[in-house]
């Protein structure tokens, strides 16, 4: 049973004397009935000290140490100065809200601490009534000093690098397949919309993109003349054949008129189809830049846009990395997954994978095996670029290395590099450019400290295969007896010739027993292993 209570708030530290009888704290649902009458619960407790944080610098340190289990100097201070040492036979128990702080306690102070449900109880209401028990304190106050604490302390513990968020990439991934969808649609949209004006232009410029900024240059195919040449020459990309044929095809074409105000707004929404499009490429380019500072391995492994995708499917590169490669292989195929569990038919091979090069470039009967090792290789990929400190894409590069050439096994059958050989080059080409871009302190160091000095990754120790247990034949065994004749090779007998060896050592064995001059012993003998027998084939018969 507590005698004491040790109360953390964001002001500071609080030591309340408990005055709670064994008998009441058995019921701990009286207790919990009288926490909230303060008139009750006042009689339980006394304030014994309180001590307050200097600044939210110290509250921010303190509150740290409390949830890692760690004893400040504060807490100790204020607890060997209210809380004697316990001599033997005493009863101070001190009851503590956290369970690893109480073992700290108890580590360094010899004060016994109770963290039961009774304690917590009794916490429970002195955090309850802690403005009127505390006394020169506001509920104001504690009620700012808790929020302040509560953002520097979130603050403290979100330590993340900023250049590598890859909530970034999943938004930008999501936006670029919305923009897919929207540009294709639009283009479509103002390919008909334009068409009932100028129809032939819809098969001189069969690219969407261009389409739309020709239907903006040109307008009204009325005003189109040869002074306008030059300038959809540009547009065309140098194609004066092709601008030539766009003029004459305006002058004798089949489309409508359209009024000023309607062409107008077929203007003003290819600007917009143009203006879309140009920031798709846009966000292109940007989600390039970020994957290759976030996941550089799996961008030079499967490129930006699957690597995207592959992250923005699990959420995040951390979720990413956690997986087994079994589950890289089939994200995105989910539902082709359970469907087949249900039916009992055949489970998906590839996912999101299916849209990698590697796949497609493999035969149709190799489609499942290429994309297990490609999910492999997604794996490593994926766990390099998110525990690493400085990842690089010398990682992805290597082990894409590894799966061209597995590509290359199944058609050649030369074999591959082993996972091992690969990272081991990538290593030594990572310690070769730190010596060299090492500065001129870094050289006066000696060899010894250069030979402790830790690699950017761990080193991989390889354990030797067990090599299986050959029979040695003679020739390895002894290499000087090559004059030597070979062994006969042991020739296997029917049934019926080792019946006729066995009785032809029997009559040997009976004429030199009849030959022998004993007195009858071995005929004896043998008679009792002739009865032995029969009796045996009896037995089994």
């Amino acid at each position: 049973m507590a005698t004491h209570a040790l109360f953390e708030s964001a002001s500071g530290y609080a030591i309340f004397d408990v005055k709670l009888h064994e008998n009441i704290g058995s019921r701990v649902k009286s207790v919990q009935d009288s926490i909230n009458d303060l008139s009750k619960f006042g009689k339980m407790v006394t304030l014994v000290s309180f001590s307050p944080f200097k600044n939210a610098a110290d509250a921010l340190e303190n509150i740290n140490d409390i949830s890692e289990g760690i004893l400040s100097d504060h807490l100790k201070s204020l607890l060997e100065l209210n809380l004697s040492k316990p001599k033997k036979g005493s009863k101070i128990v001190l009851a503590v809200s956290e369970v690893g702080l109480a073992n700290s306690i108890f580590e360094n102070l010899a004060i016994k601490c109770d963290a039961s449900e009774t304690s917590q109880e009794i916490l429970r209401g002195i955090r309850f009534h802690a403005p009127k028990l505390l006394k020169g304190l506001d509920a104001t106050d504690l009620i700012k000093a808790q929020l302040g604490l509560g953002h520097s302390y979130s603050r403290a513990k979100l330590k993340f690098n900023v250049n590598r968020v890859d909530n970034m990439i999943i938004q930008a991934i999501a936006l670029l397949d919305q923009l897919d969808k929207d540009v294709n649609l639009f283009a479509m949209r103002i390919r008909e919309w334009y068409g009932y004006h100028f129809p032939e232009l819809v098969k001189l410029v069969p690219d969407n993109y261009q389409y739309a900024r020709i239907a903006q240059f040109i307008g009204d195919k009325d005003t189109l003349a040869e002074e306008k040449l030059p300038e959809l020459t540009t547009l065309l990309e140098d194609d004066s054949t092709l601008a030539q044929n766009i003029l004459d095809a305006a002058r004798g074409s089949m489309g409508s008129s359209i009024s000023e105000f309607d062409m107008l707004n077929i203007s003003a929404f290819a600007t917009r189809v143009v203006s879309i499009a140009d920031y798709r490429k846009s966000l292109v380019t940007y989600l390039s830049e970020k994957m290759n500072l976030v996941a550089p391995s799996l961008t030079a492994l499967l490129g930006e846009r699957i690597g995207a995708r592959l992250i923005s499917h699990a959420g995040s590169l951390t979720n990413l990395s956690k997986y087994p490669a079994s589950t890289v292989q089939i994200l995105g195929a989910e539902k082709a997954l359970f469907r087949a569990l249900k039916t009992k038919g055949n489970t998906p091979k590839y996912g999101l994978l299916y849209h990698s090069s590697f796949i497609g470039r493999a035969d149709p009967k190799h489609k499942g095996r290429i994309s297990r090792f490609l999910a492999n290789k997604c794996s490593i990929a994926s766990r390099i670029d998110c525990y690493s400190d400085n990842p690089s894409a010398k990682f992805g590069e290597a082990l894409r290395t590894q799966v061209e050439e597995r590509l290359n096994f199944f058609e050649t059958g030369a074999p591959p590099t082993k996972n091992v050989d690969a990272i081991r080059k990538v290593l030594d080409s990572l310690a070769l450019d730190l010596e060299d871009d090492e500065d001129e302190d870094m050289e006066d160091k000696s060899d010894a400290e250069m030979e402790d000095a830790e690699p950017i990754l761990p080193l991989i120790n390889v354990t030797p295969k067990k090599d299986k247990k050959k029979k040695r034949s003679r020739d390895a065994m002894d290499v000087d007896g090559a004059d030597e004749e070979p062994a006969e090779k042991k020739v296997k007998l029917s049934k019926e010739e080792k019946k006729a060896l066995k009785k032809a050592a029997k009559a040997a064995r009976k004429a030199e027993a009849a030959a022998a001059p004993d007195d009858g012993a071995s005929e004896k003998k043998e008679k009792k292993k002739d009865k032995k027998v029969k009796e045996k084939k009896k037995s089994k018969a």
